[in-house]
């Protein structure tokens, strides 16, 4: 990897970083404030979206190889997110279910330990508690965050055709698509968790090579 690659990729994943960990606390800010759930979404809602949109950007780095990751497990990790947003960000009714709240936390807590992770490794000064953190955390948030996005997608069903929602310019409505990729989604998932506790295995191994010498 290029010097200039390096210094933009640690520039990235730390501005990443800094936003979820922001959203997360808007977010347990206003669980503490007003002792509930349900303003999840109004509280952080906007700047998720913002930061989601950028992730595609991870997408053209696997495309352009700058990163190791592979292009279609990137698209994949980031359209399932994408279409989840779509349809919470244009109904109302769905922004305050109390699923959204465990969403967006597991989303949060996930980010915030991968993108330091790689930002302190474009520098080399990766801590190995941190590895170990970056590839043990999503055995337990991936579970909470995959299935609380199909149930509000399933969830979102129904004001989805109610309101009727149209993807403009394309011959099939976003309700078609939207069930379709409900369908479809958990395949995709269930491989994508395999690929995370595939390189679990292959990148704990190494750092316990490490350790022992």
């Amino acid at each position: 990897m290029s010097p200039l690659s390096k210094r933009y990729l640690f520039a990235y994943n730390s501005l990443q970083a800094l936003g979820w960990a922001f959203a997360l606390s808007r977010i347990l800010s206003s669980f503490v404030f007003t002792k509930s759930i349900h303003g999840a979404y109004a509280s952080a809602g906007e700047l998720i979206w913002l930061l989601e949109a950028f992730q595609f950007l991870e997408v053209v780095h696997a495309a352009i190889g700058i990163v190791p990751s592979g292009v279609w497990t990137t698209f994949i990790q980031w359209e399932g997110r994408i279409i989840f947003l779509l349809a919470v960000h244009q109904i109302d009714e769905v922004q305050e279910l109390p699923t959204i709240f465990t969403t967006l936390v597991a989303w949060s807590l996930a980010e915030i330990i991968r993108y330091p992770h790689y930002a302190l490794n474009c520098i080399g000064k990766c801590p190995s508690w941190m590895t170990y953190l970056r590839y043990s955390a999503f055995t337990v948030l991936y579970p909470i965050g995959i299935p609380g996005e199909m149930w509000l997608a399933y969830q979102a069903l129904p004001f989805i055709k109610k309101k009727d929602l149209l993807f403009s310019g394309l011959p099939f409505s976003y309700y078609s698509y939207h069930k379709l990729h409900l369908l479809c989604c958990p395949y995709p998932n269930l491989k994508l968790y395999q690929h995370m506790l595939k390189q679990r295995r292959s990148k704990l191994g190494k750092l316990h090579k490490k350790e022992k010498i």
